[in-house]
Formats: structure tokens, C-alpha cells, sequence
């Protein structure tokens, strides 16, 4: 994956069109023409994301879409001197150019978290802004790997899979729940305690996208470190409620945009990938899953030109993880049956 050192290697990737970021970054070679649309594209993740997929360059043309404010955020990003074209679009009456063509879209779309909210109370806004985008997307392109960013994901993805099932176009395959910013933070925490290299530190995150049924699996965490169960406990408490840490940092003037950016653009990067035909990618993903008794799950997945080729088992836990797992599935459920609920609505 891409460093967090992204900072120097912007000017690199402006002038190169490329980022040598890690070993696993951003490739050096364009690969097909690829169409990346961003819905949602002028709010507070989706304005850095499209900043981060200008930056790639397996997106040949990059689509911008918002019912406001689209065609200043695509004017200012297109003149950064990398690959991709850039197009803006704006109001519902566009959303079906936006998307026509699309190999991947990312929905970063609804209203953020504020003080004192839970992801529970977006779920009226968010689930109507995103039955709404699903249904253009079953219409305009139905066949595109679809990105989930937009909260509550426990719900979201159950929403859109219910839309895509009306609508005849539900491939489980390429319907994906961003869960990479749990990983993100379970990597970057894990590494301050255990005194690691943050870019050599792989930890799989498993469950849901929410407070209790986020579950870092730090027992599987690389390098091994042996850190007391009491840090291991404390490093999983970060980790859920990390969205909680950044919205009251901030005061009530905003969320976790600019890493939820960084994960979103980290994971769209890795479908792309799967898509060009690139081995052995491999990503954490809240989808369709028979690893639990639950219909929908975050665990690894194997990446390919379907979309998810293989979801991969969750592997040995240690007792306070197996119970972490039996804790969080009855708030997971309750979640995906509420979205399923809505979208039947």
C-alpha cells in the first residue's frame, strides 16, 4: 500500500505521473483505459479523493459528480499534469453521464458525522442519497465495482445490494463496503506501540464498519510484537472509535475526511488493480460472505477482474478476538437488516 508519506511524493506523482510510494503503491505503468466516477465529489472526503485518483494513473478518465459545487472541483483538479481526464458534473439531471462507462464508482456522498452523533443517526439522510445513486447505477452502469464509503457502510451496502437486486443487475462480486480506513488505524496504532516501521505493518480488520463490530485482528498483526493484552485492548478500543477521536478533535467542524480519503483512494487503487489483471491483491471489504452466519462481513478478499474472486477466511483468533466476534455480530445484524428494511421500503 501507499505510504502516509504522501506529501513527498506529490510532486513526483504530478510530474511523473506516477508514485513510487511502497513496493505495493501506485503502479508506474497507466495500464488500460480505465473510468473512475467519484459520487459526491465536492464534500469534505470528496474532494481530497479525487485529488488522490487525479494522482493514479490506472484512471484515464476521472468523472466528478455532486448536486453542487461539482464544476470548481473538477476545473482545479484538471490541471494537475497527470493521466486522467477530468470531467464535472452536477444536479441529478447529469448523474447518468457521470456515470455511463464507469468501471469503478466510489460514493463518498451524504452529510458527516457531528458531535454527539452516531453513524445510526445519518442513517435516514445517507440510506435515501444512496438508494437513490444505486438506482443510477443499476441503470447507467451496472457492471462497475462499486466503492460504499458513504456511512453507515453496515447499512449502505445492504441498501445498494437490495437496489440491485429490483433492478436485475446484483453481482455480490462487485458490491464493497470501505472498511480501509479500520485498517488504516489498526496499522498506524499498532506501530507506535509495538516501535515498527509503519509501512512494513499489516493487520487485518474484520466484522463491520461501526464501533463494536470493528475487529482488528492483532494476534495476526506483522512483525509480531508482544505487546500485554491490556495494550491489546486498548489498541482495539482506538481502532473502533476512531471516527469518534477525529470528530471531536474537531470540534464540530468536520469528520474523518482527509484519511478516509487516503483509505478510499488506497482501496479503489487496489480494485483497479484487480481489474488490470494484477496478482495476488488482497484488501479487507465489508461484502456479501458465508464465512459467518451473517449475509454480509468485512474479512479479507482476493481481488480480481470480477471484482471479489475469493473471500477469504478469518484464520486463528485468540480468545479475547473470538470474543470480540460473538459481541459484535448481534449489532451487525440488527444493522444489515435494518438497510435491507429500508430499501424495501
Amino acid at each position: 500500500m501507499m505510504k502516509p508519506s504522501m506529501l513527498r511524493s506529490l510532486h513526483s506523482a504530478a510530474t511523473r505521473g506516477a508514485s513510487h510510494l511502497s513496493r505495493r503503491g501506485y503502479a508506474s505503468e497507466p495500464g488500460p483505459e480505465r473510468k473512475v466516477a467519484v459520487l459526491g465529489a465536492a464534500g469534505g472526503i470528496g474532494q481530497p479523493l479525487s485529488l488522490l485518483m487525479k494522482l493514479n494513473p490506472l484512471v484515464s478518465s476521472l468523472s466528478l459528480y455532486d448536486i453542487a459545487g461539482t464544476p470548481g472541483v473538477a476545473a482545479d483538479v484538471s490541471h494537475i499534469n497527470t493521466r486522467s481526464k477530468v470531467a464535472g458534473y452536477q444536479g441529478e439531471a447529469e448523474l447518468g453521464k457521470a456515470l455511463e462507462g464507469a468501471d469503478v464508482v466510489i460514493i463518498p456522498a451524504g452529510v458527516p458525522r457531528k458531535p454527539g452523533m452516531t453513524r445510526d443517526d445519518l442513517f435516514n439522510i445517507n440510506a435515501g442519497i444512496v438508494k437513490a445513486l444505486c438506482t443510477a447505477i443499476s441503470k447507467y452502469c451496472p457492471h462497475a465495482l462499486v466503492n460504499m464509503i458513504s456511512n453507515p457502510v453496515n447499512s449502505t451496502v445492504p441498501i445498494a445490494a437490495e437496489v440491485f437486486k429490483k433492478a436485475g443487475t446484483y453481482d455480490e462480486k462487485r458490491l464493497f463496503g470501505v472498511t480501509t480506513l479500520d485498517v488504516v488505524r489498526a496499522k498506524t496504532f499498532y506501530a507506535g506501540k509495538a516501535n515498527v516501521p509503519v509501512d512494513g505493518v499489516n493487520v487485518p480488520v474484520v466484522g463491520g464498519h461501526a464501533g463494536i463490530t470493528i475487529l482488528p485482528l492483532f494476534s495476526q498483526a506483522t512483525p509480531k510484537a508482544n505487546l500485554d493484552d491490556d495494550v491489546i485492548k486498548a489498541l482495539t478500543k482506538r481502532t473502533q472509535d476512531g471516527g469518534t477521536e477525529v470528530v471531536e478533535a474537531k470540534a464540530g467542524k468536520g469528520s474523518a475526511t482527509l484519511s478516509m480519503a487516503y483509505a478510499g483512494a488506497l482501496f479503489a487503487d487496489a480494485c483497479l488493480k484487480g481489474l488490470n489483471g494484477v496478482p495476488d491483491v488482497v484488501e479487507c471489504s465489508f461484502v456479501q460472505s458465508t464465512i459467518t452466519e451473517l449475509p454480509f462481513f468485512a474479512s479479507k478478499v482476493r481481488l480480481g477482474k470480477n471484482g471479489v474472486e475469493e473471500v477469504l477466511g478469518l484464520g486463528p483468533l485468540s480468545d479475547f478476538e473470538k470474543q470480540g466476534l460473538e459481541s459484535l455480530k448481534g449489532e451487525l445484524k440488527s444493522s444489515i437488516e435494518k438497510g435491507i428494511k429500508f430499501a424495501n421500503q
